[in-house]
């Protein structure tokens, strides 16, 4: 790893952003070994060119003092004055695609492709956030992490491998000028040790589905969390009758990397199999093009290209357009 690298997510970072005292208070140093260890793997990849110029747009927004970061109507704002916004929304567009959001910036609105405030008002009522440790899988650019600290988590630890999305989290943080007991590191749930049980509630969304092994990453999930504590989980379902799990021949919705799409009645089994039990299902929503769709933050082709245009409740490969269930569950006690 180069300097920059190291000072934005060495052991220096992980010092300055608090990461290391709360691992360090888990009591478990393995888990704060593995953790850096990862981090660092991760960063030592081809990607480090990207990183390099990520960087260096990171240190070209306004200074921290010039804003702080608070929450606006579900969306994460940064309020404050700068001398040029044109340089900010150039700077702001070097980290594109945003996927999740919405996010403002020193008065840039950043609409993200996913209207993720909408999932969130889905899923906010499932689980009592106050004073909770949280473990956020696949978190992306860490939105979920602010609204779940609005919410009144004690902590939460995002995780996700694409190096993007954690230095737009750094975007934003490095205006939480008040206490934010949030971060996002360069992991993979397959990263996670086994028998972690650090976690008072672990929210898993998006993920299931992208997993060639979708009962190890249940297992690891349920593995993260301690005895009692509760998964939320959010992922594509198949509502067709005569399909207990959908497995797509090479894309859905011209994405590759979907594995299994199961019907409700399959993921509860699988939820049981894994640990779980007090399942229950919070929500059934058909995802629309108002939900997911492209923007001047995310140019690339969204939702409305991927459905059959001639109808719209197919993919344009002919599977069932995309519907999202959001399940809570408790880890069964040993």
């Amino acid at each position: 790893m180069t300097d920059v690298e190291t000072g934005l997510f060495g052991p220096h970072w992980f010092d300055r952003s608090g990461l290391d005292e709360w691992l360090v208070g888990l009591n478990n140093k393995s888990f704060r070994s593995h953790v850096q260890a990862c981090c660092r793997r991760r960063l030592d990849q081809p990607t480090n060119g990207d990183l390099r110029q990520w960087v260096q747009a990171l240190s070209e927004l306004p200074g921290p003092e010039s804003g702080e970061l608070e929450l606006k109507d579900g969306r994460v704002v940064v309020d404050g004055t700068c001398d040029d916004r044109e340089q900010v929304r150039e700077c702001l567009m070097k980290f594109h695609p945003w996927r999740k959001g919405p996010f403002e910036f020193f008065g840039w609105p950043i609409e993200t492709e996913w209207r993720s405030d909408w999932k969130w008002n889905r899923m906010a009522d499932a689980v009592s956030w106050h004073g909770k440790t949280v473990l956020d899988v696949g978190g992306g650019n860490g939105y979920f992490g602010w609204r779940m600290l609005e919410a009144g988590a004690a902590i939460v630890l995002g995780i996700d491998p694409i190096l993007r999305f954690v230095i737009q989290f750094e975007v934003m943080r490095r205006y939480a000028t008040r206490e934010q007991r949030h971060y996002v590191v360069p992991m993979l749930d397959s990263d996670l040790p086994a028998k972690l049980e650090a976690f008072d509630v672990v929210l898993s969304a998006g993920v299931l589905y992208h997993r060639t092994s979708p009962i190890d990453h249940l297992r690891s999930l349920c593995e993260s969390l301690r005895v009692g504590g509760t998964l939320l989980l959010e992922t594509l379902i198949v509502q067709d009758d005569t399909t207990e799990v959908l497995i797509p021949e090479d894309r859905y919705a011209q994405m590759r990397n979907v594995w299994f799409i199961p019907s409700v009645d399959m993921l509860c089994r699988w939820l049981r199999r894994t640990g779980f039990d007090a399942i229950e299902v919070i929500d059934v929503t058909p995802t629309t093009v108002d939900e997911q769709r492209s923007t001047e933050w995310m140019t690339f082709q969204s939702l409305k290209d991927f459905l059959n245009p001639n109808d719209p409740t197919r993919t344009i490969e002919g599977y069932p357009a995309p519907v999202r269930a959001i399940l809570k569950a408790k880890r069964k006690p040993r």
